[in-house]
C-alpha cells in the first residue's frame, strides 16, 4: 500500500500529539516522544505547549527539580530532555553513532591522552559536586598540559554519561551548563544500553510510518536495517510516493489525509523536523533551507501540517512581541486560526504581567 504525503503528515502529527491536545503529562509525553530536542533551554516548554492539554511550564520545572527528566547529550550527539529512566540506557544504545563520530573529529588533539584513565579522572571530579565545562577543562588539563583543550572536554563529554544539573534549563531561571554524572543524578545502579527493537518500536510509536533511513537519521546510529527485518513480522510495511520502504505498528493510528491538522507554533530544533531522512512529509521541498540563517535554527509554525513560516519573540520588561513571517499568502480563516494559536501560545508561556502583542511580517 502506498501511502501519500499528506497520509505521512496526518500519522506523524498524530504520534507527535500535534492533531489536538494530548491529555498526558508532562513526564508521559517526554517518555511517549522518546525525548525533547533540548539545545537550548526554552525548546522544550514550547514543544509541550504545542502538544499537551492544560501544560503549564511550572510542571516540566518541577519534573527537572525532582529529577525525573534531565538534559544529557543522547540522539545525533546533541542535549535532549528524557525521562530517568530513558536517560542514560538511551544514551548509552546511540553511543556507537554521532556520538563516537564526534569524538573521532577531536582525536588528533588527543595525542597521548589515555582515554580510559580520561574517563575515571572526569567521572572523580564531577562526582565531588557539578563542574562547568571550564573547571572540568582546568581538571583534566593538569593532567595532560599538552592536550587541546576543547578535545578533552568534547572527549569527557562524548565518554562519560552527564546531565546538566538545574538550574539550567528551569522555566523562568537561569544557570550555566553544570555537568554531573548521569547515574549519580538519577541514583541509579550502572545502567545497560537500552534494548534496539524495542527503541525501534518506541520510535515508530512517536515518528511512524518511517524507514531504516529516517531511524537512522533520528538517532544517529547506522546499520539498522537486520533490527527492522527482525522486527517485520510484527510490523506492517508501507511504500511512500518515491517507492521507499516504510514499516509501522499495526495498532498505530493512521488518520485520513483530510483530517484537520490546527496550526501550531513549535521551538527551534524540534524533533519533528530533524527525526527523518526524507523531511518532505512535513517540509515542503521549496521551504527545505528557509528554517536556518548559517548555523541559527528559526522557530516555525505549522498550516494544514506542513511547514509554513518561521516566528520570532522579542521580549522586553515592557512588552512581549511575537513576529510571524508567513512562507506563502494566507487565507483570510488560516489568518484567524493562527492569530489565535499565537495568543494561546503567548498567553501560556509570554510573562503573566506584561502585555502581548501579535504580528505579521508582511503586514
Amino acid at each position: 500500500m502506498v501511502l501519500s504525503t499528506r497520509a505521512l503528515n496526518r500519522a506523524t502529527l498524530d504520534r507527535q500529539l500535534l492533531l489536538r491536545p494530548a491529555p498526558l503529562t508532562a513526564e508521559q509525553a517526554v517518555h511517549h516522544l522518546v525525548g525533547l530536542q533540548a539545545q537550548n533551554t526554552k525548546p522544550p516548554y514550547y514543544a509541550l505547549a504545542a502538544r499537551l492539554e492544560g501544560f503549564r511550564p511550572e510542571d516540566l520545572s518541577a519534573l527537572m527539580e525532582s529529577r525525573r527528566v534531565a538534559r544529557i547529550v543522547s540522539l545525533r550527539s546533541t542535549v535532549h530532555t528524557h525521562t530517568a529512566a530513558d536517560a542514560v540506557p538511551l544514551r548509552r544504545l546511540v553511543q556507537s553513532g554521532a556520538i563516537d563520530r564526534e569524538l573521532t573529529m577531536f582525536r588528533k588533539g588527543l595525542d597521548g591522552v589515555d582515554l580510559d584513565r580520561l574517563v575515571a579522572l572526569t567521572a572523580a571530579c564531577v562526582d565531588e559536586r557539578p563542574r562547568t565545562p571550564k573547571e572540568l577543562r582546568a581538571h583534566l588539563l593538569q593532567e595532560w598540559p599538552a592536550a587541546d583543550p576543547q578535545a578533552l572536554t568534547v572527549a569527557a563529554r562524548c565518554l562519560l554519561p552527564m546531565v546538566q544539573v538545574t538550574p539550567r534549563g528551569l522555566w523562568g531561571r537561569s544557570g550555566q551548563v553544570a555537568l554531573f554524572r548521569a547515574e549519580k543524578w538519577f541514583d541509579q545502579p550502572p545502567q545497560d544500553p537500552a534494548d534496539l527493537d524495542e527503541t525501534v518500536l518506541r520510535y515508530l510509536g512517536a515518528f511512524g510510518p518511517a524507514s531504516v533511513k529516517d531511524m537512522q537519521t533520528w538517532c544517529g546510529l547506522t546499520r539498522l536495517r537486520p533490527a527492522f527485518e527482525r522486527l517485520r513480522p510484527r510490523l506492517l510495511a508501507f511504500r511512500d510516493e518515491h517507492g521507499t520502504e516504510l514499516f509501522d505498528l499495526p495498532d498505530a493510528p493512521r488518520p485520513d489525509e483530510d483530517t484537520p491538522a490546527p496550526p501550531r507554533f513549535l521551538p527551534e530544533f524540534d524533533n519533528l523536523l530533524l527525526s527523518h531522512a526524507d523531511r518532505t512529509r512535513v517540509v515542503p521541498a521549496e521551504h527545505r533551507t528557509r528554517t536556518w540563517t548559517g548555523n541559527q535554527a528559526h522557530r516555525v509554525f505549522l498550516v494544514d501540517g506542513f511547514l509554513a513560516g518561521i516566528w520570532h519573540l522579542e521580549e522586553t520588561r515592557q512588552r512581549t512581541t511575537m513576529t510571524i513571517d508567513p512562507f506563502t499568502r494566507l487565507t483570510r480563516a488560516q489568518r484567524a486560526d493562527l492569530t489565535a494559536e499565537a495568543e494561546r501560545t503567548l498567553r501560556l508561556l509570554g510573562p503573566r504581567d506584561i502585555p502581548y502583542e501579535i504580528t505579521y511580517a508582511s503586514s
